[in-house]
């Protein structure tokens, strides 16, 4: 399996009044065309390190690392105009709710159209056909009346569905996605994963799932990584969850209330000074 991204000792800081906060600390891992999740409570870095990737982070962070490079391309030595048109166009973000990362004032067909003649040289008509089809690719029934739509016009699932196909619309070999079921109920988050699955297969992507939900990661990702207080504690295949070693992840693990076990209250997590070392 080709290696798409390679990623060896990120590291994100971010200077404050009080010193030097370290978001990401020496994060290390490869994706290939899989789906890699990358799981851990709130704080844990997780989607700074996908921000870091896309190079997405705030101006005054510090955004290091010994390698971080997509297809042979070192991001961090890339210049700002090589960076945008890689986003987008080669690499994609889901972010996690649609109410906020979608325009409020541009039509939802509009804004799939602005992202593919960014990046390719279409017309208008092919660009609305190429939209409509993508939004039909993401299960939206009524493609042609959604279009014409604004984001507070539509379901969250249904933004969610227009978020995915706005960043698929350009062919992207690899896509983030943070957290994007959180904000949805568990049968439109079945849809969306559904969806992702098959795009994913289909196109052969490289998938980066983030999310704090270790029981669908389980189900859904190929390798899992672990993270803590910025830091990778464990990975492993997705398969063997259940078997994980580090005290952190079989932590969270014990705190799932699991059908026909009888647990109350739920365990808590009883966090070591020795895991954010």
């Amino acid at each position: 399996m080709s290696t798409l991204l390679e990623v060896d000792d990120l590291r994100v800081n971010f200077p404050t009044r009080i010193g030097q906060v370290q978001a990401v600390r020496g994060v290390s891992f490869s994706l290939g065309r899989e789906r890699l999740g990358i799981v851990g409570e709130s704080g844990s870095g997780k989607s700074q390190t996908g921000r870091a990737i896309m190079g997405l982070t705030p101006p005054q962070a510090e955004v290091t690392a010994r390698t971080l490079a997509f297809d042979g391309i070192d991001l961090l030595a890339a210049p700002p105009r090589e960076r945008r048109a890689l986003r987008g166009k080669r690499i994609a973000m889901i972010l996690q709710d649609p109410k906020y990362s979608l325009d409020p004032v541009m039509s939802i067909g509009r804004q799939i159209v602005e992202t593919l003649r960014t990046h390719e040289k279409v017309g208008k008509a092919e660009a609305r056909d190429r939209a409509l089809a993508m939004l039909e690719a993401v299960q939206i029934r009524d493609p042609k009346r959604v279009f014409d739509l604004h984001p507070h016009e539509v379901s969250g699932g249904m933004g969610q569905r227009a978020m995915i196909a706005m960043m698929l619309i350009a062919g992207p070999q690899m896509m983030i996605a943070d957290e994007p079921t959180s904000a949805l109920d568990v049968t439109v988050q079945l849809d969306v994963l559904g969806i992702l699955d098959r795009l994913v297969s289909e196109r052969g992507m490289g998938l980066i799932f983030i999310s704090h939900d270790l029981r669908l990661v389980s189900s859904f990702c190929d390798r899992v990584i672990v993270m803590y207080a910025g830091k990778v504690v464990e990975q492993l295949k997705a398969s063997e969850l259940r078997d994980a070693k580090h005290p952190y992840t079989r932590g969270l693990l014990n705190c799932m209330p699991r059908i026909g076990f009888e647990r109350h209250p739920l365990p808590v997590l009883d966090r070591k000074p020795e895991w954010a070392v």
